[in-house]
């Protein structure tokens, strides 16, 4: 039998939003529109927090200037990226976290919202082997190719969030039904279709519905980030 350990990542297991940040980035390094790009990222960064996000909206908004630059230029601003924004923001607690369940056997996996490309360097930095992200769609050899600026599959969010896990748990050659446990770290109300779905609920830095809804449900609320 096996135990699960899900987490999500910006506000949970990060201090930060990555999403809104490399938007952020993109602005600071001059790859946008600085005026047109900086006002829509906190639309759109407002509507997440207000649990109203077009995500389809969204996506076509963040994954537009990924399809306009080749991966070699896309990796070389992610990786200034990483170095000035993502590891001074990785947490000793939360690197605790992760490694508590690690040594204990558990599979452990992030579960995020945020595009794959974003996403998956800093999960690495976390040791963490599995990724469910949203995927950009990849024209070509997906390691190289150029990015089309569309969404491949579902979007990894809300209700996605059960599907894709449900579907990743299938070709691990498990299921719910398998698992002795099955833990999810998440900060956001807009995760609360997944949290419902695990054995153990696990309320991380929550925001403020999910605080409530988490005294209502008597869910442990964990505070990484004090």
């Amino acid at each position: 039998m096996t135990q699960l350990a899900l987490f999500d990542l910006d506000h949970t297991l990060l201090p930060i939003d990555s999403d809104h940040e490399w938007g952020r980035f993109l602005v600071k390094t001059g790859v946008v529109d600085a005026a047109y790009y900086a006002s829509e990222n906190e639309r759109f960064y407002n509507d997440y927090k207000a649990g109203r996000l077009d995500i389809f909206a969204f996506l076509a908004f963040a994954l537009k200037p990924l399809a306009e630059h080749s991966r070699e230029q896309l990796n070389t601003w992610h990786d200034a990226f990483m170095n000035e924004i993502i590891r001074p923001n990785i947490r000793p607690s939360a690197l605790a976290l992760v490694k508590k369940h690690q040594d204990q056997g558990d599979l452990c996996c992030v579960v995020t919202a945020t595009n794959s490309f974003v996403t998956r360097p800093i999960v690495h930095a976390f040791g963490i082997s599995h990724l469910i992200a949203t995927e950009p769609e990849v024209l070509g050899d997906p390691s190289t190719g150029r990015f089309s600026g569309k969404v491949a599959g579902i979007p990894n969010f809300r209700e996605g969030k059960v599907v894709r896990v449900e579907d990743w748990l299938k070709q691990q050659g498990l299921s719910w039904s398998a698992l002795t446990e099955s833990y999810f770290y998440s900060d956001s109300i807009n995760d609360l279709p997944l949290m419902e779905k695990v054995s153990i609920a696990m309320p991380t830095n929550p925001d403020d519905s999910l605080r409530k809804k988490a005294l209502e449900n008597n869910w442990p609320v964990l505070e990484l980030f004090k």
